[in-house]
Order: C-alpha cells, then sequence, then structure tokens
C-alpha cells in the first residue's frame, strides 16, 4: 500500500487498525504463555495444593507441594501477572481465588480447563515436522506426538466420561435400561478406554469391546481393566477401516474419534454393517459448521482449526487418508452418516458442553 496517497483521515484509520492489531498480537503472546504455565501447573498439581492453601509465600507453598521454590517462584509471576492468583506484596504472599480455582482444579472435572491447556505444549513438540508436511506434504503420524494419549486421557475424562452416564447415555431413549439387562457394545477410537471402562462397571451385564490403532493406547485399556477386574471389557488393536463383524453389536459408539480417521466413510459403513437391525450408533464429535464463514463466531474457532492442523488433520494424512480434520462439520458429517446407510440422523447437544455434539442413528 502506497500510504504517501492517503488522507488524513484514511492514515487515521489506517494507524488505528495497526495499533489494535498490535495489541492483540501482544494479547496473543501473554495468552501463548499462560497456556504453557496453566499447564505447569495442572502437572505439577500447584493449582490442586493452593486451592486449599490459605495465602502463602513461594517458599511455603514449594515446601508444601515438594516442588524446588525457585521454579515455583517463576510460574507464581507469570499467575500473578494474567491475573490468575492474588498477590499481596508486603507479606510476599500468593492466594488462588476460589473462582479461579473452580476452572483450574481436578476437582472442577468437567470444567477444568487447565486439562485442555495441555494440548499447546503437546502440539508445540510436532511444529517442525508439520512444517516439513507444509512444505512436502503428507502427514505427521500419532506416534510423533509425546504424551497424546495421556492427555487425551484427560481430555476425554472431562468431555466424556464425566458425563457419560448421566448425560450422554440418557441422549438415546431406553439405552440404560438395555446396559441393564446385558447388550454387545463396540466402541471406535477406544484410546485408553476410559468410556469403555466406565460402561462396563456401570454395566456389568453387557459385554464391550473396544478397537483402536496405537497399541500403547491398547496396552494402557487393557491395563486398567485388570486392575479393576473387569471380565466384561476387552481391548484390540485393530483398523476399523475393517471391521468385517456383520450385525454383532446392539451399540456402537465413537467418542470424538470419526474426524481422524484415514477412510472415515468405510468406517462409518462398517458401523453400520455391523451393528444389529434394531441397533444404534452413538457419534461424539465436534460441533462446528463444514463452511469456513459459519465458524467466524464459534467461541473456539481458532483453537479448533489449530487442534485440526496440528493434530487431527495431518494424523490422518499421515496414514495416507482423507484428512477430514476436526472441523469437518455438523453438514458433511450428515452427508457421510446417510451415504453409509443412516438413513434418520438425530443430533443433539447438551447446554454445558460447548466442543461437542451428538449424532444419534438407528440401523434402520
Amino acid at each position: 500500500m502506497d500510504l504517501s496517497r492517503t488522507t488524513s483521515d484514511s492514515m487515521e484509520k489506517i494507524l488505528g487498525a495497526r495499533e489494535r492489531f498490535a495489541e492483540k498480537m501482544m494479547q496473543t503472546l501473554n495468552s501463548a504463555g499462560l497456556a504453557m504455565m496453566i499447564s505447569i501447573g495442572h502437572r505439577t498439581r500447584l493449582f490442586d495444593a493452593m486451592a486449599k492453601m490459605p495465602p502463602l509465600t513461594s517458599r511455603q507453598i514449594a515446601d508444601r507441594i515438594g516442588l524446588h521454590e525457585r521454579y515455583v517462584r517463576e510460574w507464581l509471576g507469570a499467575m500473578v501477572t494474567s491475573g490468575v492468583v492474588e498477590y499481596d506484596p508486603k507479606p510476599k504472599t500468593f492466594r488462588l481465588p476460589a473462582e479461579h480455582a473452580s476452572l483450574l482444579t481436578r476437582a472442577a472435572t468437567p470444567e477444568n480447563y487447565a486439562v485442555t491447556m495441555q494440548w499447546i505444549s503437546v502440539l508445540g513438540r510436532v511444529e517442525d515436522q508439520i512444517v516439513e508436511a507444509f512444505q512436502k506434504g503428507g502427514g505427521v503420524s500419532y506416534d510423533a506426538f509425546h504424551r497424546f494419549h495421556e492427555v487425551m486421557r484427560d481430555e476425554s475424562a472431562q468431555t466424556v466420561v464425566a458425563m457419560l452416564l448421566d448425560h450422554i447415555l440418557p441422549l438415546v431413549p431406553a439405552l440404560a435400561a438395555d446396559l441393564r439387562r446385558g447388550i454387545d457394545v463396540m466402541d471406535i477410537g477406544c484410546g485408553a478406554g476410559h468410556a469403555v471402562i466406565r460402561m462396563a462397571e456401570a454395566f456389568p451385564r453387557s459385554r464391550f469391546i473396544g478397537y483402536d490403532l496405537c497399541d500403547s493406547a491398547i496396552a494402557m485399556a487393557r491395563s486398567e481393566a485388570r486392575e479393576r477386574q473387569l471380565t466384561n471389557a476387552r481391548f484390540e488393536v485393530r483398523d476399523v477401516a475393517h471391521l468385517d463383524e456383520p450385525m454383532a453389536f446392539d451399540l456402537i459408539t465413537a467418542f470424538d474419534a470419526i474426524h481422524d480417521q484415514a477412510d472415515p466413510a468405510a468406517v462409518l459403513r462398517g458401523i453400520h454393517s455391523s451393528l444389529k437391525s434394531d441397533g444404534t450408533f452413538l457419534m461424539q464429535d465436534i460441533d462446528s459448521s463444514s463452511h469456513l464463514h459459519q465458524n467466524l463466531d464459534h467461541p473456539l474457532g481458532t483453537f479448533l482449526y489449530t487442534i485440526s492442523c496440528m493434530h487431527c488433520m495431518t494424523v490422518s494424512l499421515a496414514q495416507g487418508g482423507l484428512g477430514l480434520g476436526t472441523c469437518w462439520g455438523v453438514e458433511l458429517a450428515e452427508e457421510m452418516l446417510s451415504n453409509a446407510g443412516f438413513t434418520r440422523v438425530t443430533i443433539k447437544r447438551l447446554p454445558h458442553d460447548v466442543f461437542n455434539c451428538f449424532f444419534i442413528m438407528k440401523k434402520k
């Protein structure tokens, strides 16, 4: 742009817009740093401990938790300047307000934002590989993501497991009664198996199996099932694009899993084939539109596209897949479900969940 030809009014508007954008960039830097520090506060359990403490010095806080004071002090600096922790300069004491603790501690589940902040550091570890994929194409495989299953387990504990029995399963009429009576259930992309384990414990007469492509995730699921002495839950490493289990299940679930698949159309066809004639498919996925302009007001739009670029899309592409991405959207999901044979799709939402929507389908 040739600024020499602009009027004084135009120049003022341009400079004002530039200044506002500069402020936004500074806020972004602060927010990015805060996200990393909140993740550390979660992993070190500083938030959990401080929520139960009176105002204390950095030394007292560090000693009570068993951490190194110099690191705690610097972390507290980030917490105070961001407005998360209150500071009294005379006694040099720090306090985590109860209203902040209610959104940052493990006791706050399913509203613990600190869990989700972990994704910023997890995704940052693969930035070099993502940049290379921008240049050469392809994708980044699951095994490149350090701590992925650990963080996903924390995340699903909030978005799925904590709400499963009281909120998600009741979205399907009479499903709880069927599970109490005893039915056959498959979970697609089960990860570390927490949803399956929660259902298996709650409904001992039903039989559950979880499939996932990742060996490490299945190992974690099997280990927990053994610890809990569950005899009605099994886990297998499986490419769910090749199910080949016709009419075997009364209920199939997929929690935030379909958009990651290399061949989601084949997975959905396999799910339809694997259901008994009166079976139900319950699919949780991201509540977004397939059209970018309709996501402009989404409260987490930027985060969702970031997660997509840095994980969901790329892991699919790494398998030679479609690369749907996180924001494949409700419209495309409905189209693909219809193509798979599900002619009647009901979409439901939970009032406290801004991330997800729930697709409920009968085989017929």
